[in-house]
């Protein structure tokens, strides 16, 4: 594996074993210089989200960068507020405008159960589906997704899908590895993509994980990554710091040990946990 490496999608495309996150980065010229600088260093991955409120930086990196429209993979995701079939509709024209895109690689329902929709859920996230597999149809997005879908909300989805998602990107690092959603999940061959793969900083306090990248001669970072791709799992790191773009990429010149591997296993609860999806608040 290395950083060109890619998996394949239970509908046959191809996506980048890692990707680069960017959630909480700012709708500005900063964030479009540090994609940028993602790029140039390798990544060929880039996520975003409706709700970041950042798609046009991120669709101003692509149309700067040098590399290939076609070599490049770009994820977005539908907020909770637009969980009917026409709102979704709307909602995937508006990304792809912002993005300057004229297709999405992949597109995910970003939560299953948003408060707006609490009580009708199954049916909300069905509608959103079918705009989606529409949207597929249409060329407008080549893949379809979810994230933060627990077992059941998966199940639901499935009463209805014509097409079954390609990914479910959920919280996940050795703090919080999510057993039930990954083992369901991979059953289903739904790939799993970690965000916060650095337990949005937590991680980095855990004294044996400290230990463990003195012993490899790596960052705390590239020692949750590595965890992550030896997992199986798409790591998305972010990062605002632009020394940290190539170190974090920098995870296939090494592999952790069955036994380090273990250890770091042992590490839940140290750096958060996961939100309950069908308790949050937005």
């Amino acid at each position: 594996m290395n950083k060109n490496s890619r998996y394949t999608l239970n509908d046959g495309h191809q996506i980048p074993v890692i990707g680069f996150g960017t959630w909480q980065m700012p709708n500005d010229e900063s964030t479009t210089k540090i994609i940028e600088e993602a790029i140039h260093v390798g990544y060929r991955h880039i996520d975003t989200a409706a709700i970041y409120g950042n798609e046009e930086a991120v669709g101003q990196a692509i149309k700067n960068s040098p590399v290939k429209r076609e070599d490049l993979f770009i994820t977005t995701k539908l907020w909770n507020t637009e969980h009917t079939y026409a709102k979704a509709k709307q909602a995937i024209d508006t990304s792809l405008e912002k993005l300057q895109l004229d297709t999405i690689d992949l597109y995910l329902i970003h939560w299953p159960n948003p408060i707006d929709y609490r009580e009708n859920w199954q049916e909300a996230n069905a509608q959103a589906w079918k705009a989606m597999e529409e949207a597929v149809q249409a060329g407008k997005i080549k893949s379809i997704g979810v994230s933060n879908f627990m077992p059941h909300h998966l199940t639901a989805l499935l009463e209805t899908a014509q097409q079954k998602p390609v990914v479910n990107q959920i919280y996940l690092n050795p703090s919080d590895a999510q057993p039930e959603v990954v083992k369901y999940s991979q059953s289903l061959d739904i790939l799993l993509e970690a965000y916060s793969p650095l337990g949005t900083g937590e991680i980095f306090k855990i004294n044996e994980l400290q230990s463990l990248a003195e012993k490899y001669n790596k960052s705390v970072a590239q020692m949750a990554l590595r965890w992550s791709l030896q997992k199986g799992f798409l790591p998305l790191p972010k990062t605002h710091t632009l020394s940290r773009v190539a170190e974090n990429i920098d995870v296939f010149d090494f592999e952790i040990s069955m036994e380090d591997m273990k250890q770091m296993d042992r590490l839940k609860d140290q750096a958060g946990q996961a939100i309950n999806p069908d308790e949050t608040t937005f």
